[in-house]
Order: C-alpha cells, then structure tokens, then sequence
C-alpha cells in the first residue's frame, strides 16, 4: 500500500480524563515495528471492558488514551519479520495475544501467552516501550494491545487472528472478545454432554454467549440466573428455556436450582463477576459430575469461600480465560462456525452508529439497552 512505512493522520476517539466523553480527534499513527502490523479498523463494538477502564474508578488511570478492543479490519502493512499476516488480510484484533513460542503458547490445555497476555495498565507497545499514536507530537496511550476507536492502529502480530475473507467484518467484528469468552467457557472448558442441564448466572453479551454454547452442545434445559427479568425473554433466543430470578425466592439460588433439577444442575457458567453469584454457581452443580466455570472477573478483594465437603462430593470447579480460546489458532475456527450457520451472531448485534456518534454507544450501555453496538468507522 502507498501508505506503507508512512505516518497516517486519520480520526480516533480520544478518552482525554476518566469517564468524560470520547472526544474525535486527528491522530498521526506511526508505522508498525518490527513484530507489529498497522491494521485499518472498519467496524469496532464496545464491551464493558472498555466502559470499565474509561471510568477508572478503581484501576490505574492511563490518559489520554484510545480504547476499543472488540474490532474487525484489514492490514494496511506489516513491520519487519512479520510473515504469518500481509497487507490486504482480514483479521480480529485480540486483547491477548499467542506468540507461539511460550510454555503456554506451547502448551495444549492454556491460552495465557506469557509475552502477549492481557496488560491493562500499559498504555505503550512492548517492542520499545513507546506509543504509536500522538496528537501534535505528545503520545496518546494504547489500550489492551489493540486501540481498535481508530480508522488506524498498530498492534503486535501476535495480537491479531487472521480469518475468512468471505466472512462480514461487521458481524463477526463481536467474536473478538465478549462472545468467544461466553461460548467457549461453555464449549471448552464446561463441556456439557448432549441432553444436560446448564445454569448460565448472568444474561448480559457474555452469558448469552454462554448460553448460545449451550444450545450448540444440545443442552436440554438451560436456565437462565438474572436479577433483571427484562433480561429473560431475550435470553430465549440464545437457548435459555427457564429463568431464575434470585429476588423472586426467599431461600439460596443454589436450593432454587437443586429443587428445580433433582438435586443440581449438570454445569454452569458465572458470568457476573459477583462473588456470591460464583459461589451460587459451584454449589448449584450436581454431586458426583457437576461441573461449574467462571467466567466473571471479582472485585480485587473478594474470596470464594464455600465448604471442602462440596469438593470431596465431587463437584469440579474450574476458570476460564477468554473461552481458552488461543487467539491465532483458535479463532478462525470460530468464524467458521459462524460461517456454516452454526453460530449464530446477528441476535447478538442490536445497535449500530457512525464512529463520529461512538458516544450513543456508551449511553446504551449505561442504560443497559441491547447487547451489542457496531461502531462504523467509515460512514
């Protein structure tokens, strides 16, 4: 490309202080390093994550800075030893990254790339320690590795999957965190056999993500556990056949759901981050074969406490990061599923806005309205 080893001036949607509106700016992006790739992002979707950090209300503040990390686009040039991505690829931006060499990276059972895992506190590319964005020649502040609220950013090679290019950027743009964290929790690492029950804690992106690996597993029932009951008739597109809600019931969700299914449930998946609702969801599971998986991330102080017994009755309690999905390897055979009607990701994308409007979707999710926004970057 013409523009290839060049400085590109384009629009980004600077967060200048914590919690204060995105403000549009022209940004000059350098051109990538060696190991990095400058992708040209076309569409981008906002995840609580991103909402998480602008508010920064109890992390480290990095500004000014660019968020966005769920994103599709198309890479416009590549630094030096780049070889497994080239100009013209379509590919998902990762907030974690798979370098292929670590023990992790080598390592079957993890996706926890020791050189890429997910920083939130850097704000600069680990190459040389500095950014690739400034405004009038101060630096402006990557996020997670990927700064996808730009017509253009730099990323690390090992932070990008390469995919399909019959696939629509505008729709499994979503598969780059959110719904591969949700769908894989259940598919890979909860692993329900055909005809079980499944508890999903949590019906927001994520836990419908859960749900929808449910439904793709042949889950006979699969019970939704939301205290926002607007929530449930939703839910029923992504599987969920019942629905708990906790305020409805004056004894533990956990008696709530062993009544309900002789005993407990074969699997579930928290997805709240709550620390109750992560004790609820291991002590919901069945003796002898249940199996519960956390998705949610706790607040920094919060400790699981529930008694040893629950384990020596053989109930499994497991983590998850990112679905265990490795980005590289793993992902392009997400998008495939998508593209052979097998997941379905359309039921997950309820809004759309120009990229100059970037801020409507902040309000959605303020107000908790739809699951997913597509920002358009190019009208």
């Amino acid at each position: 490309m013409a523009t290839a080893g060049k400085v590109i001036k384009c629009k980004a949607a600077v967060a200048w202080e914590a919690g204060k509106p995105l403000s549009i700016e022209e940004v000059e992006v350098a051109p990538p390093q060696a190991m990095e790739v400058r992708v040209k992002i076309l569409y981008t979707s906002l995840c609580h994550t991103d909402v998480y950090f602008w508010e920064a209300k109890g992390q480290t503040p990095v500004f000014p800075r660019i968020f966005g990390h769920e994103a599709g686009g198309i890479i416009e040039s590549v630094g030096e030893g780049v070889t497994d991505v080239a100009p013209g690829d379509h590919v998902l931006p990762v907030f974690t990254g798979e370098c292929k060499e670590c023990p992790h990276c080598k390592s079957a059972e993890s996706n926890m790339c020791d050189l890429l895992r997910i920083n939130t506190d850097r704000g600069v590319m680990i190459g040389d320690g500095k950014s690739r964005f400034s405004i009038n020649g101060k630096p402006i502040y990557h996020f997670v590795g990927t700064s996808t609220f730009s017509e253009y950013t730099v990323m690390h090679v090992g932070c990008v999957a390469k995919i399909n290019p019959e696939a629509p950027l505008d729709k499994v743009c979503v598969l780059s965190c959110g719904i591969s964290t949700g769908l894989g929790a259940t598919i890979n690492v909860a692993k329900p056999p055909k005809g079980s029950t499944v508890a999903i804690f949590g019906l927001g992106a994520v836990g419908l993500a859960a749900a929808e690996g449910a439904r793709i597993a042949g889950a006979s029932r699969i019970i939704g556990v939301d205290l926002n009951p607007s929530r449930f008739e939703e839910a029923r597109k992504f599987g969920c056949t019942e629905f708990v809600n906790p305020k409805d019931h004056n004894k533990p969700v956990q008696q709530v759901l062993a009544d309900m299914t002789n005993g407990g449930v074969d699997r579930s998946v928290e997805c709240t981050g709550n620390i109750n609702a992560m004790i609820q969801a291991f002590e919901c599971v069945h003796d002898g074969w249940g199996v519960a998986v956390l998705v949610g991330v706790p607040h920094k102080d919060a400790e699981f406490k529930t008694h040893p017994m629950n384990f020596l009755n053989e109930r499994t309690l497991k983590g998850t990061f990112f679905g265990n999905y490795k980005p590289r390897t793993d992902l392009p055979n997400v998008v495939e599923l998508y593209m052979k009607k097998e997941l379905e990701v359309e039921k997950f994308i309820t809004h759309s806005v120009p990229f100059a409007e970037i801020n409507k979707a902040f309000d959605l999710m303020a107000k908790g309205e739809g699951i997913r926004c597509i920002i358009r970057m190019e009208n």
